[in-house]
């Protein structure tokens, strides 16, 4: 199957998840996938390099064929070719302009100069040659002539090298192109949508370009001089421009190429829109989950310790060390209690080995327990609560399958966390609080708000009820599977649209 590029319904363009990576995106598209099991999909799993990978998920029946896009390691190309030096001369300005917040009249103009010389071209020329050097040598003096060039060089080399490698990987054959973010695998959606003339659909459970924002503001390797977060007027551009300006360009491209963009909540909406999107392509579809599966989960009333669980990756954007800590506050009063982590551990090693000297030196190594991935049917019904501390979300699974077997959560306000436990604007009638909202970073918080749960038996249990009737109301996932198929169905019957190539004829 790898590889494999027979013709099929929909291709789902999936950037660092789905499926090589554990969590609740990638489980969304497992579910997708299975859930449309009369249509065909190829998946293309757009990764960091060509290290060997393992699947996390097993592939359903449906998916004909799984190709890969090696973002820091594109395909080496001939050593020489005809008129490379002004291919690169004629691709400096639109790469100028992306690194500036273009769009999707750049992409379309490197996609015209790149399909001629597809077969031939690739890191040898666009990236190693002594032409690719002198160009980013340009690149820096005009856009970043304040920057060290040895940074500008390698920092641009890595967004041209996930640029190149998406323009030039195999195009697989589908009726539909679906990407489940921007970036990189909203990038190839709008290729996929100038080369072929079918339609191209988006969906961002976060917002990307917000995502990668925190990233590289908290990415050592970007660092350039002094720190100047807390500064007001930062005048410099510096090399975190360049990256969050080019990730904006990627977005755009893709917004424009889209013939619909879904988001899961109201607030994602307003960003799209503030990022270009046009509000006539926005729809709004939220995640839905088995309510009928999570339902029938058991609660174990045996005589044992008040449970809690953080239930995801342990990677800094799930902030596992203010849930850790807060653990640390919460046991003063509860000394039994026991703190699950429920979750991948091997996505970032280091993270995990840090939050492991924290319960080191907080004294918690009886009560904060690493579990690793688990089945979470088998864990709900031995949890009275569970809390997410993560700086940034969409709109959280865990939440929804938890509430769904009776379990209130603690959440930041990140996201539609706020929605999902206190209730919709249009909410008739009202059914009251599934949990407790929290700042970010908050350990005290936190703990004040998971104490009230395990504490007060009949709070817990009027959030417990209120969260299981709001999952049934409005996040059962057999609903959103229907808005997903008359999505598919309409796209999928559109008539192909020029391609470039025929428009360029």
């Amino acid at each position: 199957m790898t590889d494999s590029f027979e013709p099929v319904d929909v291709c789902l363009l999936m950037e660092g998840s789905y499926p090589y990576v554990a969590g609740g995106v990638s489980t969304w598209t497992h579910d997708l996938i299975k859930a449309h099991a009369d249509l065909t999909f190829h998946v293309v799993a757009l990764v960091a390099d060509r290290s060997r990978r393992k699947l996390a998920y097993e592939l359903p029946p449906n998916v004909k064929g799984l190709s890969h896009v090696y973002l820091q390691d594109p395909d080496p190309g001939w050593p020489w070719v005809p008129g490379a030096a002004g291919l690169l001369d004629r691709i400096e300005p639109p790469l100028k302009r992306l690194q500036q917040g273009g769009g999707l009249e750049e992409v379309e103009e490197i996609v015209r100069l790149l399909a001629p010389k597809r077969r031939r071209v690739g890191r040898r020329i666009l990236l190693n040659s002594e032409d690719a050097f002198r160009m980013v040598v340009r690149l820096c003096r005009e856009t970043l002539p304040d920057a060290s060039f040895l940074e500008y060089f390698w920092g641009s080399r890595a967004l041209m090298s996930g640029l190149f490698a998406t323009m030039l990987a195999p195009m697989p054959s589908a009726k539909v192109y679906h990407a489940i973010s921007t970036g990189y695998a909203g990038l190839f959606a709008a290729r996929a949508r100038l080369e072929t003339g079918r339609p191209a659909l988006l969906t961002e459970h976060g917002i990307y370009t917000n995502e990668r924002r925190i990233e590289i503001l908290m990415a050592e390797w970007l660092f350039e001089g002094g720190d100047t977060s807390l500064v007001v007027e930062r005048k410099k551009r510096d090399l975190r421009d360049l990256w969050l300006d080019t990730f904006a360009s990627y977005s755009k491209a893709c917004y424009d190429a889209c013939d619909r963009i879904i988001t899961l909540y109201g607030g994602n909406q307003e960003f799209q829109k503030r990022q270009g999107a046009d509000p006539n392509k926005l729809k709004i579809v939220p995640n839905g989950i088995d309510y009928a599966g999570y339902s029938k989960v058991q609660r174990d009333t045996s005589d044992r310790p008040p449970t809690i669980a953080l239930i995801g990756r342990v990677v800094p954007i799930k902030d596992v060390k203010t849930y850790i800590r807060a653990a640390g506050i919460l046991r003063e009063d509860i000394p039994d209690l026991k703190a699950m982590i429920l979750g991948p551990l091997e996505e970032d090693p280091g993270y995990v080995e840090e939050c492991r000297t924290i319960v080191k030196h907080l004294g918690l190594e009886q009560t904060v327990i690493f579990a690793g991935r688990v089945k979470l049917t088998d864990w709900l019904g031995k949890v009275d609560a569970i809390a997410l501390t993560s700086v940034s979300e969409a709109q959280p699974l865990v939440i929804l399958e938890a509430g769904a077997s009776g379990v209130p959560t603690v959440a930041t306000d990140v996201g539609s966390c706020a929605e999902l436990l206190l209730g919709r604007a249009d909410e008739d009638p009202p059914l009251g609080p599934g949990g407790a909202i929290t700042p970010l970073a908050s350990p005290l918080e936190t703990a004040r708000e998971l104490r009230a749960l395990l504490l007060d038996r009949p709070w817990r249990e009027r959030c417990a009820e209120a969260i299981r009737q709001r999952v049934a109301r409005y996040y059962d996932k057999v609903e959103i599977d229907r808005i997903y198929r008359a999505i598919y169905d309409e796209h999928i019957a559109m008539p192909t649209r020029p391609t470039l190539a025929e428009r360029a004829a």
